[in-house]
């Protein structure tokens, strides 16, 4: 059902795209043939994009992913620019009618003299939002397969014990190993995590985009994460994308990483410790896997702070209902391209960054990597390295 909705919503795009950018810029003929050809050749890349890692696997749909994708990003650009550019086209059609109204032979030939006006401006228009699309998606493109941000964020969190002052959480999610995103960029993830020097390494979901088969290579680097506390893991709703995502968890084990599947554990320093939870993501649901917040957080110490994994920000208000400390989430890509984070923003309660809901912190990670077109734009990718200040 999912994929039939988002070809009906692409091809819907695409339709206007046609209209704008070929049916208004063109006559007839050779020129507008080859132009519709071409769109109807970008549509289908995106589509197998889509498509064809679920159906002949990560590896064998990478000619399709790139083209695809970047199309995708670009097609987005256009239909927002196009839109920005409608009341222009409006307020010249009116026009044209109204002259169109008037009897006279003149202002027949000036209401002929208008249609190709109209032409020039909607080739013009299309020239326009080309070259911004492009531009976009190009600084996008370049900011998305660069390196992430490593982001230094203090907080403060009540009943810390002074011996825990100054430990410091590495927080990086989203890294999406798929067909566009493969050992390199984790072995780049894991090298900038460590050169950080975290106590403990946090991994808050959408790992990969894949099978343990098609991308255990890809995530193999992650036995080099090097934290005095270990790493952690928690799924997101990517994970259970695929047939078997307890594979994955599996495998974490045997490189090193440990999940927290609605459980927690305890960061000792001495006699000092803070309680270390975790909880499934939403979409566990759908493989008998649910967030189980009671059990996730049973046997606590409320004399002691607890820092929760949770994939999804919106699984905050659980955590604060329970009276959790810190919530490390990540999902929102912060919003990844500019303006979409406004509809990630009605969906979310907070999209990036550090934020309070009710007595518990929320930290947001936009991810060190991408989802989609490999674009963007208004939400550089990071990694945070969140250092615990006692609040006495």
């Amino acid at each position: 059902m999912f994929i039939v909705v988002l070809t009906a919503i692409l091809a819907l795009i695409h339709l206007y795209l046609w209209k704008r950018l070929v049916k208004d810029t063109t006559r007839p003929g050779r020129t507008r043939r080859l132009l519709t050809v071409a769109l109807l050749g970008c549509l289908a890349l995106l589509m197998a994009a889509l498509i064809l890692p679920r159906v002949v696997g990560v590896r064998e749909s990478a000619w399709a992913a790139w083209p695809g994708y970047l199309w995708f990003g670009l097609a987005a650009y256009l239909l927002l620019a196009l839109l920005v550019l409608e009341p222009v086209r409006l307020a010249l059609r009116v026009r044209t009618r109204r002259r169109r109204a008037r009897p006279d032979t003149a202002e027949q030939a000036a209401a002929s003299s208008e249609v190709n006006r109209r032409l020039f401006l909607a080739r013009a228009g299309a020239a326009a939002a080309g070259a911004a699309s492009v531009s976009l998606v190009g600084f996008g493109a370049a900011t998305a397969l660069g390196p992430p941000n490593v982001l230094t964020v203090p907080v403060r969190l009540r009943r810390l014990d002074p011996a825990f002052s100054g430990f410091r959480i590495a927080v990086v999610s989203d890294i999406h190993l798929g067909p566009l995103a493969g050992r390199a960029h984790t072995e780049r993830i894991v090298r900038m995590i460590n050169e950080a020097g975290p106590d403990l390494v946090a991994i808050v979901g959408d790992l990969v985009d894949g099978t343990v088969a098609e991308l255990g290579p890809a995530a193999d680097p992650l036995r080099d994460l090097s934290a005095p506390e270990g790493t952690f893991f928690v799924t997101g709703n990517h994970e259970y994308f695929v047939d078997d995502p307890f594979a994955w968890l599996r495998e974490l084990e045997r490189l090193g990483v440990q999940p927290l599947r609605n459980e927690n554990t305890a960061i000792t320093r001495g006699r000092a410790s803070f309680h270390l939870a975790g909880v499934n993501d939403l979409a566990g649901e759908s493989h008998s896997d649910a967030p189980d917040f009671d059990r996730a957080l049973a046997g606590l110490d409320a004399a002691r702070p607890t820092v929760l994994l949770a994939h999804q920000p919106i699984q905050v208000t659980e955590a604060a209902a329970r009276g959790v400390d810190l919530q490390l989430s990540g999902h929102t890509h912060g919003g990844q391209m500019w303006p979409f984070h406004y509809a990630v923003s009605a969906v979310q309660p907070a999209i990036a960054g550090l934020s309070t809901v009710d007595d518990t912190q929320l930290y947001v990670s936009r991810g060190a990597g991408f989802w989609g077109p490999p674009v963007r734009i208004g939400a550089p990718p990071d990694i945070t390295v969140l250092s615990l200040r006692t609040d006495r």
